[in-house]
């Protein structure tokens, strides 16, 4: 399996341990279940509480008919408090309609699950809701994927700060329900960038229809006068949605405005603006996006208007903290500082190798657009007003956490840096980064995080020197160190095994890496050792333009792009450049034949882990190549691309938090958490969703999505971790590429 999946492998058993995955709630579904025997006892607690059971830090009681119970404030996990049955029987391959009664004063969440009774407490069915004070009936079907005598249904109501008082009543498990049939709501069958279109760029749409021959469109302004119109032009079966379709190209029409339709087969698309400034706040919501995953800082309400949370792991109670913390057992007899930085992705894990990518293309982007594009003061963050762009004061606040993370002087594997830091355990959701109470451990060095050091700071030192000498020079020192003890320990991988409480990150070839280190640092200081280096590898000169794109696992691309866009004495500077144009082109002919107009194609028709990024890595790739060459073809290459993002798809929604009638807006996270506490936010404006993933690991996309068309492996549900995650080495190519489009080309173009 390739280096993206293998995360994934390893994420799966830990997110099963510790995260409930939720089911949509069906009201009425217990209607829909034959009179078959009940498989819950005494759930109307007639016969009073047993044979139900509860955490040792409640009691329960049967008042007025229902079975209530005070739940205690300042827990911290939902599984921290817990009402449940055991020896609940299941039939392998049936329906059931689970249902019950619920009361919670105030309105707290509850997540009631049938499940399997030991580790890795596999759920079969989850209802997460918010009951209100006068109470309500949910609901939903499942159907059982084994046999089991003796499954658990649970009730986790733990994770408050304050008490509150739950009542439960007529608790249902019966089989012989209709099976769930989940549905997507796609809307109308024309497909549009429901963002917007450049009036000078690419303007192209699709439409989902059993004709086979050409048919009528028709362009409407927001006054429903048509303002053109012409023929579809029929593709066929589309292998990456399993649907008929047409394209419609109105690029010639460039009057701007707003309140557009598209009209064909009797269809009416969502409504579109042709205009030129949705990237421009795009470019500044998707970089906003970091200051609310930072760790350890207050997360201001005047900066950021309803995200505002106190600052995490500084070691305030009922937090560890990140200020001292030590390694794993038998990893090393030191502790760090490492406070700072951005949280990974919804959880509260901060990883080297994902945060390098991060920085490092934030960094690029600032390298390609200098003051031309970025601004002190744009992103609204502490540091605005200091006389540094903003875009360099995020990126320091993660380069600053990757600086912590390299192993002191005098220790064993001096210079290298460590893989990871986060929870003991899992956590479940939603919990507030201040309010977790889990230990804190750093986990071994590896070489794959060295050179992701190497190359930040490589990168740091020479875009930091104008505005800050110390620290440049810091980061200097701190990259020619990571780049001797790299190879000193070419070899240290992070194991696959190291998945319980954070993401494994592992990667056995690091190759790639080195090759990314040795090219920054070339490019910073123009040293033999580095130029040898680049000139030697394998990756210099091979075909590295892999159809799935580039990501945190694979970044022979970074190094590649680098020496190819920024001044340099290399040897043979203008054939790397020339590859550039060669990768570009292969997108480029990836798009011209997918009939959504999506440059990704990956081999064997199965979408990744995270396939919105490699979308746009791979945009990356063909504007720098319009920097290089001056081609329309590749420009047009990325706004095309951005169609997709913004609704051109199967499922005719944006990906992006904010923009587009129908957006993604349930990414999972800990703490933009508002689908399973009304008291929380969504995940703000520019957050950029994973997307469709064939493998669909987690419990609700395979209950829900079994058998889809790779497009289809998508639902915007907080519990799909697989195709819904959110994380800061996603949003970094979306700010790279909305960067690029509100930019001019660069001066060095030579």
């Amino acid at each position: 399996m390739t280096r993206p999946i293998r995360r994934l492998a390893v994420i799966v058993a830990a997110a099963l341990t510790a995260t409930a995955l939720s089911g949509a709630t069906a009201p009425g579904a217990s209607a829909r279940a034959d009179e078959g025997p009940e498989q819950i006892v005494n759930g109307t607690f007639d016969a009073g509480t047993a044979p139900w059971w509860h955490t040792s830090n409640i009691e329960f009681a049967v008042q007025d008919g229902r079975l209530c119970a005070d739940i205690p404030g300042g827990t911290a996990n939902p599984w921290d408090v817990i009402i449940g049955q055991n020896d609940v029987p299941l039939v392998q391959d049936e329906t059931y309609a689970f249902s019950f009664f619920a009361a919670a004063d105030p309105g707290r969440p509850v997540r009631a699950l049938v499940q399997l009774p030991q580790d890795p407490w596999t759920q079969y069915a989850v209802v997460n809701t918010q009951p209100a004070p006068s109470g309500g009936t949910h609901s939903t079907t499942f159907t059982s994927p084994v046999a089991l005598p003796n499954a658990q249904v649970v009730f986790q109501v733990g994770g408050s700060a304050e008490p509150w008082r739950l009542c439960l009543d007529d608790i249902s498990l019966k089989g012989g329900a209709e099976p769930e049939e989940y549905e997507p709501d796609t809307g109308p069958r024309v497909r549009v960038n429901m963002v917007g279109y450049l009036p000078g760029g690419p303007k192209n749409a699709t439409v989902v229809t059993e004709l086979t021959t050409a048919t009528t469109w028709k362009l409407k302004n927001s006054g429903g006068k048509v303002v053109a119109s012409g023929k579809t032009r029929p593709r066929g079966t589309d292998v990456s949605s399993g649907q008929n379709v047409h394209s419609i190209d109105f690029s010639w029409y460039t009057r701007p405005g707003t309140g557009y339709t598209l009209e064909a087969d009797g269809e009416t698309s969502r409504p579109f603006d042709i205009g030129g400034t949705f990237y421009q706040q795009l470019r500044v919501d998707a970089l906003k996006f970091y200051y609310t995953q930072r760790s350890g800082i207050e997360i201001r309400e005047d900066l950021r208007p309803g995200y505002a949370r106190p600052a995490g792991h500084l070691g305030v109670a009922p937090n560890q903290g990140d200020t001292r913390v030590p390694c794993q057992p038998g990893v090393c007899d030191y502790t760090l500082d490492v406070r700072g930085g951005w949280y990974d992705a919804g959880d509260h894990g901060k990883y080297v190798v994902n945060g390098g990518i991060s920085v490092h293309q934030l960094m690029a982007a600032y390298e390609r657009g200098r003051r031309t594009v970025f601004k002190d003061g744009e992103l609204v963050i502490p540091e605005s007003g200091n006389g540094v762009p903003d875009i360099l004061d995020e990126a320091r606040w993660e380069q600053e956490f990757l600086l912590s993370m390299q192993v002191p002087d005098g220790k064993p594997y001096a210079g290298m840096a460590h893989h990871k830091i986060h929870d003991r355990e899992w956590t479940g959701l939603p919990l507030l980064p201040h309010l977790d109470p889990q230990p804190r451990e750093l986990h071994p060095p590896s070489t794959a995080a060295t050179l992701n050091l190497a190359a930040t700071a490589a990168q740091a030192a020479r875009l930091f020197a104008p505005y800050d000498k110390a620290f440049a020079a810091r980061n200097l020192t701190a990259a020619r160190k990571a780049w001797a003890a790299a190879k000193a320990n070419p070899q240290i991988y992070a194991p696959a095994s190291d998945s319980v409480g954070g993401g494994a990150y592992n990667d056995d070839n690091v190759t790639d890496e080195f090759y990314w280190a040795a090219a920054e640092l070339y490019l910073t200081t123009g040293e033999k050792e580095f130029r040898d280096f680049v000139l030697a590898s394998p990756h210099h000169t091979g075909d590295i333009w892999r159809d799935r794109g580039f990501d945190w696992g694979n970044t022979a691309q970074l190094g590649r792009l680098q020496l190819a866009v920024v001044p340099s004495k290399l040897p043979g500077r203008a054939a790397v450049r020339a590859s550039v144009l060669q990768g570009a082109d292969k997108y480029l002919a990836t798009q011209k034949a997918h009939p959504y107009g999506l440059p990704y194609a990956p081999t064997g028709n199965t979408y990744d882990w995270g396939s919105n990024n490699l979308v746009l890595n791979n945009m990356v790739v063909m504007a720098l190549a319009h920097d290089i060459s001056g081609k329309r073809k590749y420009l047009d290459g990325v706004i095309e691309g951005m169609d997709y993002l913004f609704g051109r798809n199967a499922l005719n929604q944006s990906y992006v938090t904010g923009y587009g009638e129908v957006a993604s807006r349930n990414q999972h996270s800990r703490w933009y958490a508002h689908q399973l506490d009304a008291s929380l936010p969504n995940p703000p404006r520019g957050t950029l969703a994973g997307g469709p993933n064939s493998a669909i690991q987690d419990p609700l996309a395979q209950r829900l999505l079994r058998g889809c068309a790779p497009q289809f492996c998508y639902v915007d549900d907080i519990e799909s971790w697989s195709t819904n995650e959110l994380t800061i080495n996603w949003n970094s190519p979306l700010a790279w590429v909305s960067a690029y489009l509100t930019s001019p080309r660069p001066p060095h173009r030579g």
